[in-house]
């Protein structure tokens, strides 16, 4: 006998409950896609389009072993453990870092919302894109460390997006670091700057020493350079953590 298909009255009137939605957004607000400024037609299922969320690729293999860029073939068959010029050149504090994709196009849109337009809902979907393309950096590790504002910024932006997208990655998150003094934003500084302005930057937290010679992931929503990220696995390795990994949303992938 055939399975009967049996359909769910609810999951039916929810459906039509959205659409109805969706068909008056459209026509009292208008609202446009914060990516690609197209009209969106379901609003309701949030402020970016599906074609938009298709466009944002992952960063193609190899990719460096310890910061994440992508490497030209040869290397990754030629050298065993494949690290770009960068990180053999210079030693580096975070063990293995990984991004969502590169810092361009709908993506860096969407992060631009989420981060300076007050977007706070696109924390979850990018987090499930971190959660599925970061699966071997938090693949054993015991919690996430969102890297923090200071709390002028903090008060300032209202948030920290690190913070909303540590929260949705399925792992325990310890606060672990505090910001102790204000640097000028990264994004103005050239890149030989980045890694003098946030020196010193950073302290452990009461929280850090819970744990021990623990396996940890840094958060946040952009990787440059990695000076942010290098500053703080700096602090947390002097506290005795044992490894210090870093997810982020997006990263600037280096020209060759």
């Amino acid at each position: 006998m055939a399975d009967l298909q049996i359909s769910n009255p609810f999951s039916n009137l929810q459906s039509v409950f959205c659409n109805s939605v969706d068909a008056v957004l459209s026509v009292l607000i208008a609202p446009s896609c914060a990516a690609c400024e197209s009209l969106l037609e379901h609003p309701t299922q949030g402020p970016v389009c599906p074609l938009c969320w298709a466009s944002i690729l992952p960063l193609t293999p190899p990719l460096c072993e310890q910061c994440g860029d992508p490497l030209p073939t040869w290397r990754a068959i030629s050298v065993p453990l494949a690290r770009c010029p960068r990180c053999r050149r210079t030693p580096r504090v975070v063990d293995r870092a990984r991004a969502v994709g590169a810092y361009h196009g709908a993506l860096r849109a969407i992060v631009h919302a989420f981060k300076y337009e007050g977007r706070r809902s696109l924390a979850r979907p990018l987090a499930d894109l971190m959660r599925r393309r970061g699966i071997d950096v938090l693949a054993g590790a015991s919690c996430v460390i969102p890297v923090p504002l200071h709390a002028s910024r903090r008060r300032q932006r209202g948030f920290n997006q690190a913070n909303d997208l540590a929260r949705r990655l399925d792992l325990p998150v310890v606060p672990a670091l505090r910001r102790v003094r204000a640097t000028a934003t990264q994004t103005d500084l050239p890149a030989a700057q980045r890694h003098r302005n946030v020196r010193d930057a950073f302290a452990v937290t009461r929280s850090a020493s819970t744990l021990g010679r623990a396996i940890v992931v840094l958060v946040d929503d952009v990787s440059t350079t990695g000076a942010t990220l290098e500053a703080c696995a700096r602090v947390l390795k002097e506290a005795g953590v044992k490894e210090v990994r870093a997810l982020t949303a997006a990263r600037v992938v280096s020209s060759r």
